[in-house]
């Protein structure tokens, strides 16, 4: 078979992206292959599964797994490194696509004047209600359009829905140092940024998986020190509103107050959303502040 020009990568650790693989399957052409990434769930029958999906002995489908959990930058890597593409597409394993979704990745990278870019997502509606706070921290950051997102560059890059040319992928590699949830997404980016030309586009999938405010609270506390690793390896990206407020609350010391103080605001449902999320973003930079001693450049 000859080189695919498209590799779509998927990793997964107890999500079910079966229904993506379907999805996929109505879409991809001959010149498309789709790899799936188990990073070793303690459950394998999702990987068993899909092992004895149809499509894995009928069409370029592979189905790979790990016994251990390399965490999100080493199974990105992992999948860079079985991939056969001349581009990768990283998708999330809980990312729903809309019609015409590959197709449009492929004239996008054919007319390509870019190394790198990432597509955006959109908002599952029918949990914003229910998950009103997380709902209305994706639309003050992460849910905009191209134009939007090109404006804040590479840390509004994500690491699913993005496609790379895969020889930009072996020059510049996730960092494994950063283990747990955060921001190795945007540490590559950034590092991409550098070495390659980087694009904002408009190819949104819809990405699931809204949380509670306490998740989200558990979320930023686990991510603490790689947001401050971030933080200390990038001084050009000072200028992040999160990065200033990081900043100011570890050289007044007011971290720990902060991480006291909001998780209470946060939660407080007769307070406005917006009021809400700020709250959490708080809490996000202080529990960068807390980690700046932790972390070397």
């Amino acid at each position: 078979m000859s080189q695919p020009f498209l590799s779509v990568l998927i990793p997964f650790h107890g999500d079910d992206p079966a229904s993506l693989l379907d999805a996929l399957l109505e879409q991809a052409d001959s010149d498309t292959e789709i790899v799936l990434f188990d990073d070793g769930s303690p459950d394998t029958s999702v990987f068993e599964r899909l092992s004895a999906h149809l499509a894995v002995a009928t069409q370029n489908v592979r189905v790979l797994r790990s016994d251990t959990n390399l965490q999100r930058s080493g199974a990105r890597n992992a999948l860079a490194d079985a991939a056969d593409g001349e581009w990768l597409l990283y998708l999330d394993a809980d990312m729903e696509i809309p019609a015409g979704f590959l197709p449009r990745w492929v004239r996008l990278i054919k007319d390509a004047d870019f190394d790198a870019a990432y597509g955006g997502y959109t908002l599952p509606e029918a949990q914003a209600g229910r998950y009103a706070v997380h709902a209305g921290l994706a639309r003050a950051g992460d849910v905009n359009d191209a134009a939007a997102r090109s404006r804040r560059g590479a840390s509004a890059f994500a690491g699913s829905n993005m496609a790379v040319r895969a020889e930009l992928m072996a020059r510049i590699r996730f960092d494994e140092t950063y283990r747990g949830w955060g921001w190795e997404d945007v540490d590559w980016a950034v590092r991409a940024g550098r070495a390659g030309r980087l694009a904002h586009v408009d190819n949104p999938a819809g990405h699931g998986g809204l949380q509670s405010v306490d998740s989200l609270l558990a979320k930023f506390a686990e991510g603490g020190l790689n947001y401050a690793r971030f933080l200390a390896r990038h001084p050009d990206q000072a200028s992040l509103p999160g990065a200033r407020l990081a900043r100011l609350l570890a050289q007044w010391n007011l971290f720990t107050a902060v991480k006291a103080l909001t998780p209470a605001l946060t939660r407080a449902s007769a307070l406005p959303v917006r009021a809400r999320v700020l709250a959490l973003k708080a809490y996000k930079a202080a529990c960068a502040a807390a980690a700046f001693r932790e972390v070397r450049p």
